[in-house]
């Protein structure tokens, strides 16, 4: 069983930066795929970028594209989710998941975490 633990979110005026960690345990964190997800209130849930096994390989959804930028470190069993030019619409429950599917970016995700808010003030 993985556990994820999301930490980094808080309260950042508009323009301003914060950078999410996700901590991994319970599976070699280097056979996960990792994602970054979000849900506002009132919103369903949506993607935000994604990180294969490696590190070599994301992808983004178009709005976070060229401000938000996803890592990992597999010696620190951790995912990041670095995060640029804040927005008011950025504001949500920022989620981890881990996936041990073969493709990054198709697999479903196994495991979740129970998120950190961020909001942001305009």
């Amino acid at each position: 069983q993985v556990q994820l633990v999301e930490s980094g979110g808080g309260l950042v005026q508009a323009g301003g930066s914060l950078r999410l960690s996700c901590a991994a345990s319970g599976r070699t964190f280097s056979t996960l795929n990792i994602g970054w997800f979000r849900q506002a209130p009132g919103k369903e849930r949506e993607f935000v970028a994604t990180i294969g096994r490696s590190g070599g390989n994301t992808y983004y959804r178009g709005s976070v594209r060229g401000r938000f930028t996803i890592s990992r470190d597999n010696a620190k069993n951790t995912a990041y989710l670095e995060m640029h030019s804040l927005n008011p619409e950025d504001t949500a429950i920022y989620v981890c998941a881990a996936s041990v599917a073969a493709d990054y970016l198709t697999g479903a995700y196994d495991y979740w975490g129970q998120g950190t808010q961020v909001t942001v003030s305009s």
